[in-house]
């Protein structure tokens, strides 16, 4: 099996957020719900363990795949670019089997922000989520959108030539989400 990037953080910060909260309120901690986060853990950390997940799972190629690492963690705007192309989007690998069945594969935004964290080995979803909103996040439209183009970000859901080729390297393609009817 392939060697998985993983951020020694994910995961963290709502369990951080609870435990702070509830010593700010001077309440105790509960148990059950502190060990919720740590199955929640366990079960990331083990969920490529089965062969089968890995097949037609673009998160799994993303995290074993040493050149996009590579790409991941020396550009901050290249992950943010790559975690906005994960949001609002479907993708399928350019395999025969997944185009006859149709096959998608997509992540939530903070799903996606988790993936991008585990690729640069730090931080946790929070790091990346809504972090394509720029003005609208700061409620200032000129300083987002300053902010915006200094970093090179962009929007969730923009997929960028560059991410693009990259991900057809991989044998992915996007696709526009379909709303259900």
């Amino acid at each position: 099996m392939n060697k998985i990037s993983k951020s020694p953080e994910r995961h963290t910060f709502q369990k951080e957020g609870y435990v702070q909260r509830q010593t700010e309120k001077g309440e105790p901690v509960n148990e059950a719900y502190l060990d919720m986060f740590e199955n929640i853990l366990n079960e990331h950390n083990t969920k490529f363990d089965d062969p089968k997940s890995r097949i037609n799972n673009m998160e799994y190629d993303l995290l074993t795949t040493d050149w996009i690492l590579e790409k991941v963690r020396a550009s901050e705007s290249y992950a943010q670019n790559l975690y906005a192309a994960m949001c609002n989007m479907t993708f399928q690998k350019l395999d025969v089997m997944p185009i006859l069945k149709k096959e998608r594969w997509s992540a939530s935004w903070r799903y996606a922000g988790g993936i991008i964290a585990d690729m640069r080995q730090e931080g946790d979803y929070i790091d990346w989520y809504c972090s394509g909103m720029g003005g609208v996040a700061t409620y200032d439209l000129e300083e987002g959108e300053a902010y915006m183009t200094r970093m090179k970000y962009v929007p969730e859901g923009t997929v960028t030539d560059e991410i693009k080729a990259d991900l057809k390297k991989l044998n992915w393609v996007p696709f526009e989400w379909e709303d259900e009817e």
